[in-house]
């Protein structure tokens, strides 16, 4: 049998495909190698569904609000089973300081900039279950696909067919028009088409850090800090970062990232007591999982080979491959700090669509379909993967003994943390607009390239730490040798490794 469209993997990216193309009338088949849901039980969802297929799926989640507008916009219904299965919104008045909310006007697009935030196991039951209700989308759980079915063409352009896989035990051959890999980071069909000699091409570097996650529940009768009254959910140590993330039906997670250079912290964190402990420890958690407030749930999920990765699948304007559109983590990867996964696969998903509809000739569906991701996911990739290298530095010089940053790093460093920082958590404007470029709605960069809105961030950053005082946040939490004592860590052990690798690199 021949399919309009095979998407290999039904998690969040092939889900975001299906959603995508299936108004487009095509008949849409997911190939999932684990098996379904458990349960339409949110919490047996959580504690029983084996991903073997997506290995970060408890890890924390949530969908910015460029996701959030693609299925308010498309998929409402959808939107309104995410609520009423437990997940939240976060909307912008919920992330104003609280010297911000004293003159706060909302203006009418505040509404965009609405987060969903969930258990990641409920967002996907929930978009699962909408997805199967669409009468031209199917999908097969457990079939495993093997390799993808190739033939090279006489222009050396490597044409995907369908998929050979197995499925309760018997090998089958799937034929299909378009070919749509959502494997994710652990896929490896797109390394058989580098193998077979597709040109295709990719940068990649690491993101200099491992995620640490727990999940914790509420106790019955309590409800969640206030954000007013409690110091930021979320906060940069250098040798962590920390946020909470706000889950369905009174669940919620904390996870913690931890440089790489940190071997030590990484290794002890793993252990669920001190990974509690040093939640005690961080004034922005702490009203959190208290155990007056709120129980542990659970082991520490760890998350490593994290790294930016960007695969060019048309060279020279000419295509590596036909009628094989990858997307999500097969394509692009960036370190998950700031949640933006789920939106890259949506966002690649709308312009698959778009480069479907605007032509017939597989050659310029691949030239199109590249150069939209090319606009719209570029200039976030660009941003994290500026951003992961500064922070890998900074964490290395913290376990440098007399280091002593150079003047023009001193003032950067100054002009983001006392002057674009402050700005931003004094004018409701500015906030705005940076949630704009953080939402993924505008460039993450387009804000501070205003002329209006760098002489706003200078205004702040010329005022001083004493007149600004009002908008610094608390202290996020203790200093780093201060914190692994409190934990029974050496702070020695891992200065001195580097110390010595230095002395033998001299």
């Amino acid at each position: 049998m021949r399919e309009d469209v095979l998407v290999i993997g039904a998690g969040i990216g092939g889900l975001c495909a299906a959603l995508s193309l299936a108004p487009t009338g095509r008949q849409i088949t997911l190939l999932e190698r684990d098996q379904p849901p458990p349960s339409d039980d949110p919490d047996v969802t959580f504690l029983d569904w084996h991903r073997q297929g997506a290995g970060h799926v408890r890890q924390s989640h949530a969908f910015l609000a460029r996701l959030r507008s693609i299925i308010k916009q498309s998929h409402p219904r959808l939107l309104d089973e995410l609520l009423s299965m437990g997940a939240r919104e976060l909307t912008f008045d919920m992330m104003l300081t609280e010297l911000q909310q004293e003159t706060y006007e909302p203006a009418p697009e505040d509404a965009e900039l609405t987060i969903i935030t969930s258990r990641r196991t409920t967002l996907e039951l929930t978009m699962r279950r909408y997805v199967e209700s669409l009468e031209n989308v199917t999908i097969r759980p457990g079939f495993f696909v093997r390799d993808l079915m190739i033939r090279k063409a006489e222009d050396g352009v490597v044409e995907v067919l369908g998929v050979r896989g197995e499925e309760g035990g018997v090998m089958c051959e799937l034929a299909a028009e378009i070919v749509v890999d959502a494997s994710g980071k652990s896929g490896f069909t797109i390394q058989q088409l580098m193998d077979e000699g597709a040109p295709i091409t990719e940068e990649s570097e690491t993101a200099g850090i491992l995620y640490f996650t727990r999940h914790y529940r509420l106790l019955p009768g309590m409800e969640e800090p206030s954000r007013t009254e409690n110091p930021p959910g979320s906060g940069d140590l250098g040798y962590l970062k920390f946020g909470v993330f706000p889950g369905d039906n009174g669940c919620f997670s904390i996870t913690i990232a931890v440089p790489e250079v940190e071997i030590e912290l990484r290794k002890a964190i793993l252990n669920p007591d001190t990974f509690h402990a040093i939640t005690l420890e961080l004034p922005g958690l702490e009203p959190w999982t208290n155990d007056r407030r709120s129980k542990p749930r659970g082991k520490v999920y760890g998350m490593g080979d994290l790294h930016s990765r960007w695969r060019y699948m048309v060279n020279d304007s000419k295509p590596a491959t036909r009628n094989y559109f990858p997307l999500g983590d097969t394509l692009v990867r960036t370190n998950p700090l700031y949640g933006r996964g789920c939106s890259f696969a949506a966002v690649s998903a709308e312009a698959l669509r778009a480069s479907l509809a605007g032509s017939t000739d597989p050659d310029e569906q691949q030239i199109a379909y590249h150069a939209a991701l090319q606009e719209e996911l570029r200039p976030y990739y660009t941003n994290q993967r500026r951003q992961d290298r500064s922070a890998i530095k900074r964490a290395r010089n913290a376990l440098t003994p007399g280091y002593r940053a150079g003047w023009k790093a001193r003032m950067m460093e100054s002009f983001f943390e006392d002057g674009v920082r402050i700005a931003i958590r004094s004018d409701v404007g500015l906030l705005r607009q940076a949630m704009r470029g953080f939402h993924m709605l505008e460039h993450p960069d387009k804000w501070l390239g205003k002329p209006g809105n760098l002489m706003k961030v200078l205004y702040y950053w010329s005022r001083g730490k004493k007149r600004n005082a009002a908008a610094y946040p608390p202290n996020p939490g203790p200093a780093r040798d201060e914190m692994l004592r409190s934990l029974a860590i050496d702070e020695q052990a891992d200065i001195s490794r580097l110390a010595d690798h230095a002395a033998v690199a001299a």
